[in-house]
């Protein structure tokens, strides 16, 4: 079964050393291994796609600090990789916005990103109106939204992702392709009634193993939503050959696992018409 892996990680190798946070993460959140942070090849990434029938892969990517190592294989293979574009300066929002537009004129991105959490000294949820110029260039371009949703790993301020933020952006933005990234945890039932509610609005299970995902989310897949949840791995963090097989176990019906694997990628990020 094909899949389109929607959140990978090939610019961590790029830095001589991780802040502090991160190798935190990596050592008590996911206790992953050292070589976590390592240069990444492009054939053995490919190979580990090929391995587990990943088509596609999106390359995440910074306007602050661009990911040469992201932008030299979606050059090389721009069939298999997209890129995902974060580092947007919401404070100064105007420069930062002109070159998101110049980037998706020129390479293949798949989305733009922002994490709550993450900037600002996490002072900002989504509902709050500097948010606003990125939300109307991304509508504008009909560029889907990622947002990440649920505490984060890193011991930073949570609050702001609580995906009920939202609630509000989806109605004042009907126009914008919005989807929660890195799942919702401990806010599912959140996440899964603005789900039902809006018909922007997807969630995507990055850095979250398919066998955690919890029952009320599995049973939104084969209920109501079938079309809204998307799978991503969050490599390295979590390998393929770790995360697809995982995904294959799950007691999802045949249509929804492609769905979830492969089809509501393609349809959302990718503008493909779904397969019948």
């Amino acid at each position: 079964m094909k899949a389109i892996d929607c959140l990978v990680n090939v610019h961590f190798g790029e830095s001589e050393k991780q802040p502090s946070w991160m190798l935190k993460v990596r050592d008590d959140y996911f206790k992953g291994p050292k070589s976590m942070f390592e240069p990444v090849d492009l054939a053995e990434l490919l190979d580990e796609m090929d391995e587990q029938g990943v088509q596609k892969a999106i390359l995440m990517d910074s306007l602050a600090k661009p990911s040469v190592t992201a932008r030299k294989f979606v050059e090389a293979k721009p069939e298999r990789f997209a890129l995902a574009i974060g580092g947007v300066n919401l404070l100064r929002p105007m420069p930062s916005l002109k070159e998101l537009g110049a980037i998706v004129n020129d390479l293949p991105v798949a989305y733009a990103a922002v994490g709550p959490s993450f900037w600002g000294d996490g002072q900002y949820p989504p509902s709050d109106a500097v948010y606003y110029p990125l939300y109307t260039k991304c509508a504008e371009l009909e560029l889907p939204l990622c947002i990440n949703t649920g505490l984060p790993g890193p011991p930073i301020p949570g609050e702001v992702q609580n995906p009920i933020h939202l609630d509000r952006i989806c109605v004042r933005f009907p126009e914008l392709k919005l989807c929660m990234i890195h799942g919702a945890d401990p806010w599912w039932d959140i996440a899964i009634r603005l789900l039902i509610k809006y018909t922007n609005l997807r969630l995507m299970t990055s850095a979250w193993s398919p066998k955690r995902l919890p029952d009320s989310l599995l049973h939104y897949m084969r209920t109501r939503g079938p079309n809204k949840v998307i799978f991503a791995s969050d490599w390295p963090v979590l390998k393929m050959r770790r995360v697809v097989p995982e995904a294959l176990a799950l007691d999802l019906p045949g249509e929804v696992l492609e769905n979830y694997l492969y089809n509501n990628a393609a349809e959302f990020f990718f503008g493909q018409e779904r397969e019948q």
